[in-house]
């Protein structure tokens, strides 16, 4: 029995190590893209450590260990779900909605927007029906479904769109309540 225990704690090894290092990937990806240079290189140096740890581990002995190859593959799946989470929970950033409300929603849509704190602009456009208002909001990424949420109460049919916004400057967000 104890003749098991180095091989199962190899495979779980390499495992969790695939996992650290690989959520670590997804978080450093995340600050390079948030332009947060010094953290993706102090994520990065430990990222990497891991990495090479893990990947002697796989190597001792050769490839012949088909369980190291699976303990491999786990925890490089488990480990980007494991970093996709983690990022959601961070929410660094900003995010740029898009709304273009139905006309009579308009002047109800700027108020509402507005009572909860988040900056809008509006801008006149040309669809295929003619004229229409397209509201621009920037909001902190961790208020992304607090601003969705307050979009579908006031129309669920709205027609909106969501992208990232690489860096900005000024503008209005919303303060934490009691501040």
């Amino acid at each position: 029995m104890e003749q098991w225990f180095p091989i199962i704690f190899s495979y779980l090894f390499i495992f969790f190590a695939r996992v650290a290092d690989m959520s670590l990937d997804v978080v450093r990806i995340l600050m390079l893209m948030r332009d947060r240079r010094a953290w993706a290189a102090v994520i990065g140096f430990f990222e990497v450590s891991i990495f090479v740890l893990a990947l002697n581990e796989v190597l001792k002995g050769g490839l012949d260990d088909p369980g190291k190859i699976i303990a491999y593959a786990g925890g490089f799946a488990t480990g980007n779900f494991l970093g996709s989470v983690i990022e959601s929970k961070l929410a660094i950033g900003f995010l740029s909605i898009h709304i273009v409300p139905p006309r009579e929603m308009v002047e109800e849509f700027t108020r509402l927007m507005r009572e909860e704190g988040f900056g809008i602009t509006s801008v006149q456009g040309c669809g295929r029906d003619g004229a229409r208002t397209m509201l621009f909001v920037m909001i902190k990424r961790k208020d992304l479904h607090r601003a969705l949420n307050l979009v579908n109460s006031i129309c669920p049919n709205a027609f909106f769109n969501v992208s990232d916004a690489r860096s900005i400057h000024g503008g209005v967000f919303p303060m934490k309540k009691g501040k």
